[in-house]
């Protein structure tokens, strides 16, 4: 008797394989930052530079995502639950100059990734604090990390600490290393060209 093969998810992108676990994937040393420590900055290509603390960052509207996270290592995790403060709730306190283009993702411990304007200010992205109704466990990116759900995990970055707009595309740390700039699961953008 032949079997049909189980047709894939429809919310899996080419070349992903679901997993039931969440796991971890970090380079270099995994920061330890204090929720009470967090001093989240806007900087670059803006009006005037802006800081929230902590309390201030939970002062702003909160929302809750459920979304499908893709890592560029091929695995995918559906329907992870996270809340936090939107991206563009957040841009309303801050007024962009005319020549930003792009913005470079600053994390603390060094670690940074690039998102064009388009790939950023979208409704659905999340300065994440929660992870399945708790805290965002360290290793996972807390206290505050990025979500980006319609790209690779990458993009999500983790132990955020600002973001720096700028009046021009630049690379980030993956980037620099051979992934590609912009990362769209579906259209399996893994690598450079260059």
């Amino acid at each position: 008797m032949l079997f049909k093969p189980k047709a894939q998810d429809p919310r899996v992108p080419p070349g992903q394989t679901l997993t039931q676990k969440f796991p971890v994937l970090t380079y270099g040393p995994t920061p330890t930052v204090r929720a009470e420590e967090v001093r989240f900055q806007v900087w670059g290509q803006v009006e005037a530079t802006k800081e929230w603390s902590w309390d201030e960052l939970m002062a702003l509207p909160q929302s809750d995502l459920t979304a499908d996270f893709h890592c560029v290592t091929r695995w995918s995790k559906l329907e992870v639950q996270w809340r936090g403060v939107r991206v563009l709730d957040l841009m309303q306190q801050v007024q962009l100059k005319p020549e930003a283009k792009a913005v470079m993702l600053h994390c603390y411990g060094g670690y940074t990734t690039n998102l064009l304007l388009d790939d950023f200010l979208r409704p659905e992205n999340l300065l994440a604090h929660t992870l399945f109704g708790q805290p965002i466990p360290r290793e996972h990116g807390g206290p505050l990390r990025l979500i980006v759900p319609h790209l690779y995990a990458w993009k999500s970055a983790k132990w955020l600490r600002g973001f720096e707009f700028l009046d021009r595309e630049a690379l980030g740390f993956w980037e620099v290393n051979g992934y590609h700039r912009r990362g769209d699961p579906w259209k399996e953008e893994r690598f450079s060209d260059d």
